[in-house]
């Protein structure tokens, strides 16, 4: 597992305050990095099956964890791409802001 993604669970964990996404399971895949699923139980590195999967590079992924980037704002401007259930995607990011 690479650094990235191992810090991508960390902070993930600390926005969620150490709990889950109730709204069902969602995928970031970090380009050339890895994969980060969330789910009720919180944030682990894998690549399950998931109702959302939200794409990025490195340093978008990094850039909306910061709070620099607008998830919405990102996928506007075709920096992160989403497949799946866009309403679940919608819930993610406001967890996350």
């Amino acid at each position: 597992m690479s650094d990235v993604i191992d810090g991508a669970v960390k902070a993930l964990n600390e926005k969620m305050a150490g709990g889950g996404f109730s709204a069902g399971t969602a995928k970031f895949v970090i380009n050339g990095e890895g994969a980060v699923v969330i789910d009720g139980e919180g944030a682990r590195a894998g690549d399950d099956e998931a109702d959302v999967t939200l794409s990025a590079d490195r340093d978008v992924f990094e850039a909306i964890l910061s709070g620099d980037m607008n998830a919405t704002a990102a996928f506007m401007g075709g920096k992160l791409s989403v497949d799946g259930d866009m309403g679940m995607a919608m819930q993610l990011g406001a967890v996350l802001s």
